[in-house]
């Protein structure tokens, strides 16, 4: 066994043997000071330690403490009643505090009395008693947050597992010290009896045993009791302040004294007020000036120092800052954090600034919010977070919107005004600012809110500024879905399929697809704006025809296959019917008898004039079905679908290109022109 714990056990032991065996006079002065001496050690240790658990041992410290304390009293008050010498420690302090005046010791004692038991040892029990009933009350939340940073990867497994050590031991702690707080209040109420039943019986054995006078025993016993209550409540008003002051330290990165002197002279110009207002005393009242001006000056000149000290501090502080700043730019990390583009960015100009401030009366974020929730919905695509900021390189009312670093539109908004969207036909009476929607290139007019009303009457289509910048920004993102979806957007997309369809997904990926194969597919579909919301009939076709071919290109025209129903549906008409433009059988032909196949894939190879031709006769028949209002949409086989898209891809991008496989079977088809060649 070590010797420290041999020590404790043996000093707890010889604990119980005084509580029988008396002791002589000399041992008894021996441990008294060394009761003084544990109480001051323990209390200094309480005002250095930072957290509560930098002295978790004190509740059973302050049992052992409280348990010698109260053997000393029954060996001190064996002593006095049994031979009237407690010894010299005793005898010092009763007469040193008396002074030849019984009663002046007397209350000194009861004073101390009381600040120990009801100022100290009372608000220190009701400290302990809530710090424990609020530590356990937030145990949970505190574990919890551990549990969320653990998964957010912010701290290890075994700096969590310390954690929640702390929080279980603060817990103990607190619960214990609420305890351990009773031994402080019946240690002061135990001393009270100690000093009636020492000055009473004193007093009666002196006269009775020891041939006293009732004078003579009155001095003696007295003295001998108050000092033997002094040497007593000493320690265990030492001991009671230490207890207070543990349950009584909040969270802090010092101990007592650093946090004392930092915060309580943290703002020296209250030290100025408070020392002109102590010189002022001395000048308006009785009170010497010999007292109140040096006190004052010293509050003056401790302002004055520490203020000159916070400057210089500040000074430092932001030449280290600089310092710090210049070394983090030469740091190659800073380099590459600049590297970062946000996927989507809305800049704006300072005019419009009033659509995004929500104490201004703006809905631009609300806006946002709708529109990434609808794009969803529609396309099955989460958006990334839009990252919305002004810009004053920007004309005041002008804005743009970028995707992965790339302008891909941009606009001007008038606030205040409406935009009327020309039916066709402009009336004269309807007079504002030219100017062209920026959605669908329409023509439009900014018009103020007076004319809003004979706008609408007239046929115009009028919208207020912050749909005009959410329906343009919601037509820009459905343009550019293809681009927001990487592998890592699919990946998640896998992840949440994978949640309640694991088969499917195990049967496509990694193997034979990978997650690049399967990006591939998708951005192919929603470049043409059909929705991979049905991620489930899109993989099931995956696994039926990845184990014959991995071409993104052919895979993709299995799937729209596979989605005829939902693309039919969105192109027909309300009667149920579809409008469409065909190719000629001449056309048809050229286009599959010019199809190369190579190893790293298919693609049309056609004469630029026979190019020419059908790209004319295209354009032509698309002017002639947009006359009529309507949206054209050309038709043709499934073998070449996928290269006539890529023959119109640059000219006629919005005109959808579907097969005649991607139709459903209840659909009524309707020719409205023939594409031809001359």
């Amino acid at each position: 066994m070590k010797v420290k714990d041999l020590s404790v056990i043996i000093g707890v032991i010889f604990i119980v043997v005084m509580l029988v065996i008396p002791l002589p006079p000399t041992l008894l002065s021996f441990l008294i000071m060394i009761n003084m001496s544990l109480a001051l050690l323990v209390l200094l240790a309480a005002m250095n330690m930072r957290t509560a658990l930098d002295f978790s041992i004190f509740p059973s410290l302050l049992l052992v403490m409280t348990l010698f304390r109260l053997a000393l009293n029954v060996s001190t008050t064996r002593a006095i009643l049994s031979g009237g010498d407690a010894g010299a420690v005793v005898e010092t302090f009763g007469s040193f505090v008396v002074g030849g005046n019984i009663l002046v010791g007397l209350v000194v004692f009861l004073i101390l009395v009381i600040i120990n038991f009801i100022v100290i040892t009372k608000g220190s029990e009701r400290v302990a008693e809530v710090a424990a009933r609020f530590t356990l009350d937030a145990m949970p939340g505190k574990q919890m947050a551990i549990d969320a940073d653990l998964n957010a990867g912010l701290i290890s497994e075994q700096e969590a597992r310390k954690r929640r050590s702390d929080i279980s031991r603060e817990a103990d702690f607190y619960g214990s010290m609420d305890g351990a707080s009773k031994f402080v209040k019946g240690d002061a109420i135990a001393g009270i009896i100690t000093v009636f039943i020492n000055l009473i019986f004193g007093i009666i054995i002196g006269m009775l045993q020891m041939d006293m006078s009732f004078g003579e025993a009155i001095n003696r016993f007295s003295m001998l009791t108050v000092g033997d209550g002094l040497v007593s409540q000493i320690p265990a008003l030492l001991m009671s302040t230490a207890t207070g002051i543990i349950v009584t330290r909040s969270a802090s990165e010092g101990n007592l004294g650093t946090d004392i002197t930092e915060q309580l002279f943290a703002y020296p110009k209250m030290m100025y007020v408070a020392g002109f207002a102590i010189i002022l005393m001395g000048i308006l009242t009785p009170i010497p000036l010999y007292i109140t001006v040096p006190i004052g000056g010293l509050l003056l000149f401790g302002g004055y120092m520490i203020t000159k000290g916070q400057i210089d501090n500040e000074s430092e502080t932001m030449e280290t800052e600089e310092e710090i700043a210049s070394d983090e730019l030469r740091k190659p990390e800073n380099v590459v954090s600049l590297l970062h583009i946000d996927p989507i960015e809305f800049e704006f100009g300072y005019g419009l600034i009033p659509l995004a401030d929500t104490n201004q009366g703006g809905d631009l974020l609300d806006r946002v919010v709708m529109i990434r929730r609808q794009l969803a919905i529609e396309l099955g695509i989460v958006i990334p977070v839009v990252r919305i900021r002004d810009n004053i390189q920007l004309e005041p009312n002008e804005y743009r919107i970028k995707i992965k670093g790339h302008e891909v539109g941009k606009g001007e908004i008038l606030l205040e005004h409406y935009l009327a969207i020309s039916p066709g036909t402009d009336d004269p009476s309807i007079t504002g600012i030219d100017t062209i929607e920026p959605s669908f290139g329409i023509p439009a007019k900014w018009i103020t809110e007076d004319m809003k009303t004979d706008a609408e009457i007239a046929g115009y289509t009028v919208v207020d500024p912050p749909s005009v910048v959410s329906t343009h920004l919601t037509e820009v993102l459905k343009q550019y879905a293809h681009d927001l979806l990487g592998r890592q957007e699919t990946k998640q997309l896998l992840d949440h399929l994978k949640e309640s369809y694991p088969i499917v997904v195990e049967e496509v990926t990694p193997e034979p697809l990978s997650i690049g194969d399967v990006q591939k597919v998708l951005a192919k579909l929603l470049k043409e704006r059909v929705s991979i919301r049905n991620l489930p009939v899109i993989f099931e076709t995956l696994a039926d025809f990845c184990k014959l071919t991995t071409d993104p290109d052919v895979l993709t025209e299995y799937v729209r296959q596979a989605l005829a129903k939902q693309i039919t549906n969105q192109y027909k008409q309300d009667d149920n019917t579809l409008q469409v433009l065909t190719l000629s059988g001449k056309v048809e032909k050229l286009i599959a008898d010019h199809i190369q196949k190579t190893e790293h894939g298919n693609y049309l190879a056609l004469d630029p004039q026979i190019t020419q031709n059908i790209l004319e006769s295209m354009q032509k028949h698309i002017e002639q079905v947009q006359m009529t209002n309507q949206s054209p949409i050309i038709l043709c086989s499934p073998a070449i679908r996928m290269y006539v898209r890529d023959l119109t891809e640059r000219f006629f991008s919005h005109v959808p290109i579907l097969s005649y496989n991607e139709l459903d079977a209840n659909i009524e088809v309707q020719s409205v022109g023939v594409v031809n060649v001359d």
